[in-house]
């Protein structure tokens, strides 16, 4: 068993922003858990069974054991499809829900101008909402994911509106939410002017997380807000390399912007901010395989995992991650716009610690820059490795023959300590055309 999982287990809606939260009478079936918002002189809590709850949350069904363990109480999900086995596992982990509900962007092609397709997809989602509302896991509800995100047509929010007077309709018992990218006045205003029936504002952001109460305030917004996707700074956000390559934070770099940006905002918000759900706790491809995972894909914990069960306990593991304290190749870090020639050979020297002083393995990886990019997080595929050109010297160490066609490439190492956990880096680089 990994030591650190051994070590952790040892409401009226808002007519107004003044109108308060949503009150109800009743405590719905049997089964369901009463959630609603309190506002005590200036500052809103998150009330389950009548007990303050602050989330402390993961987006993601992964690993919800591991959750529990390190301190966390609660999962999002983006959509329905998984819900009956996600709410399962948060039961059997004494965990919470923010259960997603799926709404059509309007750049995946939906006409929100279309009425018979509104009311279509309004009914669609009742349905899924009737079939959850009672599950005793259930938090509150996320009426869609960055709908601002690429739209025209603002009637998008009639709709969110029309979804969240439904629920409160039928589900007397949770609270509802929209999920916005970035809390931009325009998008807030929105929310607030066609939005009466959301009773929290929902936000996504990486690097803007360290001012974020200050945005949320410029915008307007008075009300309760949560953090539902936060983590490493954006690709969008990062330095951009000549060939348009974004270059990644290693995992060390990002573990200390997590800890500084939670404590600089979450932490700091508590008159507002009702808590914020980490991303992605568990692994995906999205402009590359690590960049917004905090596992890699066979479930090893970079050093970011450490940081979020000090955040959410107090307490940091028994067993620490490796920390990686530099990536080079060719003595080139990946800021530094490395070009290579086809065919040579070229030295990289990974500088990686244990703090428990554990016998490090390493892992490297040669990969074509990921070109099946989308936005929104929507699903990418993972770039094929180049087989036969990386030979292992010394631990630590490794020889890389460029690629022979020319375009843009990542080496990657993984450097893991025997105990489930793992450092990792990238260097981008350019073979030139001859």
């Amino acid at each position: 068993m990994n030591k650190r999982i051994m070590g952790a287990g040892l409401a009226l809606a808002f007519a107004t922003l003044a109108a308060g939260p949503r009150v109800v009478p009743g405590a719905g079936k049997p089964g369901a858990v009463k959630v609603e918002i309190r506002l005590a002189g200036d500052r809103y809590e998150l009330l389950r069974a009548g007990k303050p709850y602050f989330v402390r949350g993961a987006g993601g069904g992964q690993f919800p054991e591991r959750i529990a363990a390190y301190g966390g109480n609660s999962i999002r999900t983006w959509g329905t499809g998984d819900a009956p086995q996600v709410l399962r596992a948060a039961q059997a982990n004494g965990l919470t829900v923010m259960l997603g509900l799926d709404v059509a962007r309007e750049r995946h092609g939906f006409n929100y101008a279309d009425p018979r397709a509104v009311a279509a997809q309004l009914q669609k989602i009742k349905a899924e909402v009737l079939k959850y509302k009672d599950n005793p896991a259930v938090l509150l509800w996320g009426i869609g994911n960055e709908l601002n995100l690429e739209y025209t047509n603002p009637q998008v929010w009639d709709a969110v509106n029309d979804i969240a007077k439904m629920i409160h309709e039928v589900d007397p018992n949770h609270p509802t939410s929209t999920v916005l990218a970035g809390a931009a006045p325009r998008e807030v205003a929105f929310v607030k002017a066609r939005c009466p029936a959301v009773d929290v504002l929902a936000i996504n952001t990486y690097a803007g997380l360290a001012t974020l109460p200050e945005q949320v305030r410029t915008a307007g917004w008075t009300g309760p807000y949560l953090v539902t996707e936060w983590g490493p700074t954006g690709h969008w956000e990062s330095q951009q390399l000549p060939w348009k390559a974004a270059v990644e934070e290693t995992s060390s770099q990002k573990a200390a912007v997590y800890q500084h940006r939670y404590e600089a905002s979450v932490l700091q918000d508590r008159a507002h901010c009702l808590g914020a759900y980490v991303f992605l706790w568990g692994q995906k491809q999205e402009r590359t395989p690590t960049w917004y995972g905090l596992f890699t894909e066979d479930g090893q914990e970079s050093e970011v995992v450490d940081v979020m069960q000090y955040l959410w306990s107090g307490h940091w593991p028994r067993n620490r991650a490796p920390h990686i304290a530099s990536l080079r190749l060719n003595g080139h870090a990946a800021a530094d716009t490395v070009y290579l020639r086809a065919g040579q050979r070229y030295p990289a020297a990974a500088d990686v610690a244990d703090p428990d002083h554990d016998a490090l393995t390493y892992r490297w990886e040669l990969l074509p820059e990921a070109t099946d990019l989308k936005n929104g997080g929507d699903r990418e595929s993972r770039p094929a490795p180049l087989p036969g050109l990386l030979t292992t010297p010394a631990p630590g160490q490794a020889q890389v023959q460029a690629p022979a066609q020319a375009g843009a490439y990542r080496l990657f190492v993984y450097a893991t300590d025997g105990h489930g956990n793992v450092a990792t880096g990238n260097v981008p680089f350019y073979i030139k055309a001859q």
